[in-house]
């Protein structure tokens, strides 16, 4: 049987972020949180994980890096001064 809800650490896992990290973003209502009725703790739908990392996925595939319209990068040669 798979599992409907995960704990917060389980979460934090899987995403690879920190259990702090989830908190915040359940405080700010980036990533909301369920929470258990008997305990009060927070858990998460399995089916919320799925569609979040997902949805990371596709963007990070999608993702191209912005050309720097400044100049080349330089990079600099060191001396070191014998005595």
């Amino acid at each position: 049987m798979e599992k409907k809800f995960v704990t917060i650490k389980e979460a934090a896992d899987i995403l690879g972020v920190s259990p702090l990290t989830l908190r915040n973003w359940d405080k700010s209502g980036k990533f909301k949180a369920v929470r258990h009725p008997m305990n009060n703790y927070r858990v998460y739908k399995t089916d919320d994980l799925a569609k979040l990392t997902d949805s990371l996925e596709s963007s990070a595939l999608s993702y191209t890096p912005k050309k720097k319209s400044g100049p080349e990068t330089v990079r600099l040669q060191i001396k070191h001064l014998d005595d």
